[in-house]
């Protein structure tokens, strides 16, 4: 948390617009000095876009989504295979078969698994074959060693094969349907099929599935690379000595792990000052290696905000104000040479820099990222408890949801700063900006949080 006023019970000095005399000259500013929170996350996703699509060795592209679709040069499995260690053998021969009238073969060589010479099966024969193994010309079947007496001569079901040995016989105890523990060649994958969409999220079994295929890389949107820093001369880091007017620094901890949740690389600074020189120094180091920048704190109207002065220097920042609470101040806009590096500015109390996030930064990564499902999903919900809100504010409560019954409670107070509730809620309750009152049992928005 940093210099920021914005809580649940905002001062006057920040609710007047008038506490800002630029407002109404600052581009895109509405009559009142007001944004609504559509018409910001609208002007946020306008300015970011799918990141270049780059072609990435498979384990590198863990996590990004496809650029293209995937075509399969060659069937999978690639060869007509065993899917039990048994024997291969003539359907035919096993007709009839029983425990007191066992079919015996002879058994013509071993098949393991990767051999490359086969023995033929003829009439009256059996290869002995294991998993995965090819299947060799003229065996219609695989025979399960459970079925058979495993080469011993015993007659006897077996549960393992005995070594081989020369002139050995098999005695097959039940009938064996054609086809039967074969795995067809391009059974699971046929040449020239699309196998993956391009936008399908490359986890560990589509990954597994461009391996088997024989795709060495991948072409993918990259995660985006998201540095999340907080501002604040009040702030130490968790585990120093906490002083007189200090607090455990925490922003940065809940923005990187929410940016990693939305699918970016993140990177997090620590808690930086309220010196422009020190934040105009960390900006142009993490430059290099972001695709946006997330701060937290120094977006109020406060006497020690330098956040506005350094972000002035490289233009391009527009603070506003929105019609929501809490998350009143924002700050969005780009930083750096050329087109710059999109940045959002966060409110610093630490519920609103995390709903803020969670309104307008993951949209952002996931646009980045190429995703279809860029916004958390929104139910409706009864809340058994009456609401109140601001006149004109979209209300952002904490809650929880019970998807069993659609019932929605809040969870904590309003206030900003209340981090515990936070951590108790899996979802916000969306109380419309023209609703002041919502009586026991009303039906509200919910948005799911997690997951």
């Amino acid at each position: 948390m940093t210099g920021s006023t914005e809580s649940g019970t905002t001062p006057a000095a920040c609710c007047d617009d008038s506490a800002d005399p630029a407002a109404a000259a600052r581009p895109g500013a509405r009559p009142d000095g007001l944004w609504t929170v559509d018409e910001h996350l609208a002007d946020v996703l306008a300015a970011v876009g799918p990141l270049p699509a780059i072609e990435l060795q498979l384990l590198d592209a863990q996590g990004c989504r496809l650029a293209e679709d995937v075509v399969a040069e060659g069937d999978l499995p690639p060869f007509d295979n065993s899917s039990m260690d048994g024997y291969a053998l003539r359907t035919p021969d096993t007709v009839g078969a029983s425990d007191a009238y066992p079919s015996v073969l002879t058994v013509v060589g071993d098949i393991a698994a990767g051999a490359g010479e086969l023995p033929a099966v003829g009439p009256g024969q059996a290869a002995r074959i294991m998993t995965g193994a090819p299947v060799p010309p003229g065996a219609g079947a695989v025979a399960p060693v459970e079925w058979t007496d495993g080469g011993t001569g015993t007659g006897r079901p077996a549960d393992a094969m005995a070594a081989a040995v020369e002139g050995e016989e098999v005695r097959v105890l039940r009938p064996v349907a054609e086809a039967a523990h074969i795995r067809r060649r391009g059974s699971d994958v046929a040449a020239g099929s699309r196998v993956l969409t391009a936008g399908t999220r490359l986890g560990p079994a589509q990954l597994g599935l461009l391996a088997a295929i024989g795709r060495a890389t991948a072409t993918v949107r990259p995660r985006p690379r998201v540095v999340v820093l907080s501002t604040g001369s009040e702030l130490v880091q968790p585990g120093e000595p906490v002083g007189p007017g200090q607090i455990s620094e925490s922003n940065s901890f809940t923005l990187t792990a929410a940016a990693r949740d939305a699918g970016a690389i993140a990177y997090r600074v620590g808690g930086v000052p309220d010196d422009a020189a020190r934040l105009r120094a960390v900006l142009e180091d993490q430059l290099g290696r972001a695709d946006l920048i997330v701060t937290s704190g120094g977006v109020s109207v406060g006497a020690y905000d330098v956040v506005k002065e350094v972000f002035a220097e490289y233009g391009g920042v527009d603070f506003r104000r929105l019609r929501m609470q809490p998350g009143k101040p924002q700050g969005f806009g780009r930083i750096g040479p050329g087109p710059g590096v999109p940045l959002l500015a966060l409110p610093g109390n630490p519920v609103s820099a995390y709903i803020s996030f969670e309104l307008f930064v993951r949209p952002a990564i996931r646009t980045m990222l190429g995703a279809e499902d860029v916004h958390r999903p929104v139910v409706r919900a009864h809340c058994p408890v009456a609401l109140r809100s601001p006149a004109g504010r979209r209300q952002f409560l904490r809650g929880r949801y019970t998807a069993s019954d659609g019932l929605v409670e809040p969870v904590g107070g309003a206030e900003s700063h209340l981090v515990g509730a936070l951590a108790r809620a899996d979802c916000l309750i969306t109380v419309p900006e023209d609703v002041t009152e919502l009586p026991a049992g009303s039906e509200v928005d919910v948005v799911l949080l997690g997951g």
